[in-house]
């Protein structure tokens, strides 16, 4: 089998690491891929999103197989490009992406499926934005409807807060065309969780539950990012929970993109917030596994169990064995940023890795690159992702944090409490 993963950051690593893993005999291609994906296979110089060149190549070089990894080429149509040119491709069409690059979108799907979600509205114009926020109490989140790179999502304290993140999407266009339109929703309470399952449009097979950290800092403070970390298996997740997710949110969710004449098929990621009273609210759809979520699930995914789902989802006849699949292991990756990231990361810095990293962790490449002279140097905000592994959170945790600490780069970043929530749970237990 020859397999393309499209993407260059640390999923679509840990993406070409889980596909080896599973497929030993398979030949890999990653475009654009980075020094990681390329320990694996080979690099093919296309952007994510150029569509007809990625066409071309999968054409060019026998592809059987393609897993998109971001969510700018799911937007984009490559699916639909891919299977026009009778290539087997996992990922949804352009029309299911919408789940993702239209929050808008997402949320008629949600009222109409009857999914549990915040209170929200949508609008393109700011007079009206101004109004709704004026006669609504707050907290309140605005959010940019298109996609804004896990950083369109600002959480107001106050009415005058709200009023300039409306004014700064809408007016300013800050966020670009994903702040053209944008929802305003009711702020909900709980404890965050990332439910990802895969699914040909009608079955669903649930993969362990994560949790990420979105913030800077320790302690969950600082500015909004695309991820600085995740972990798996997560103790909130139980078996019940699980099942409620798959009844009250996957399930309903699929059949109404079905009767919309727009089926999905690939990973859905479920983004949740769990109420006190163990509701679970969807925050969010993602249409592709979640960075830095895969690489904490990947890895302790049951051995073969990913190539051969994604294939088969691909070309049909997928039968899984069960309903979900467990945690083998603990997970627990931490992600290592540039100084300045998320507004400004520095870049050029020379990394040094570790020559042997340990048996138990994992250091996948994010935003990394090699100069003429082969000396690794950050290439973007998030550099790497550094995954502990180890029968529970805690020793995942110690495992990386022991790796982190031995790789070095100038301005290197990094939260020291990923999987807190996890520490606390079972230091009180």
């Amino acid at each position: 089998m020859r397999v393309l993963v499209v993407g260059g950051g640390g999923r679509e690593h840990a993406l070409c690491w889980a596909l080896q893993r599973d497929l030993p005999d398979a030949t890999l291609f990653a475009a654009p891929g980075n020094p990681g994906t390329a320990r694996h296979g080979s690099n093919l110089r296309i952007p994510a999103t150029a569509v007809h060149d990625l066409v071309a190549a999968a054409v060019e070089h026998k592809i059987d197989l393609t897993v998109v990894g971001p969510e700018a080429p799911l937007a984009a149509g490559l699916v639909d490009r891919l299977r026009a040119a009778g290539r087997a491709v996992f990922g949804p069409t352009q029309a299911a992406a919408r789940l993702e690059s239209s929050k808008a979108f997402a949320k008629d799907v949600m009222r109409r499926a009857g999914v549990a979600t915040a209170a929200s509205h949508g609008f393109t114009e700011l007079p009206p934005a101004l109004a709704y926020i004026a006669r609504h109490a707050v907290p309140l989140v605005v959010k940019a409807s298109g996609l804004a790179g896990g950083k369109g999502a600002v959480i107001c304290a106050t009415r005058d807060e709200a009023a300039a993140s409306a004014r700064a999407m809408l007016a300013d266009g800050r966020l670009g065309d994903a702040g053209r339109e944008i929802v305003i929703e009711q702020f909900l309470e709980g404890e965050e969780l990332s439910v990802l399952a895969l699914t040909d449009g009608e079955q669903v097979q649930i993969l362990p539950a994560a949790q990420d950290h979105k913030r800077l800092g320790d302690g969950d403070t600082g500015p909004n990012t695309g991820g600085m970390g995740a972990y798996c298996p997560v103790s909130l997740a139980t078996e019940e929970l699980i099942e409620r997710v798959r009844r009250e949110v996957l399930v309903p969710t699929l059949r109404e993109m079905a009767a919309r004449g727009t089926p999905y098929q690939g990973v859905l990621y479920a983004g949740l917030m769990i109420a006190a009273d163990g509701t679970p609210y969807v925050l969010e759809f993602n249409c592709r596994f979640g960075d830095p979520e895969a690489q904490a699930l990947l890895p302790v995914l049951p051995p073969g169990a990913l190539g051969g789902a994604l294939a088969a989802i691909a070309t049909g006849g997928w039968r899984p064995e069960r309903p979900t699949l467990p945690a083998a292991r603990a997970a627990v990756c931490t992600v290592l940023a540039a100084r300045g990231y998320p507004d400004q990361p520095e870049v050029g810095a020379a990394i040094v890795l570790p020559e042997e990293p340990p048996a138990d962790a994992l250091v996948f490449h994010a935003g990394t690159y090699r100069d003429p002279d082969g000396t690794l140097r950050v290439h973007g905000g998030r550099v790497l992702g550094v995954t502990g592994l180890g029968d529970t959170v805690a020793e995942a945790a110690a495992r990386g944090a022991a790796l982190c600490e031995r790789i070095s780069f100038q301005g290197k970043t990094w939260r020291r409490d990923i999987g807190w929530r996890e520490l606390q749970r079972a230091g009180a237990a």
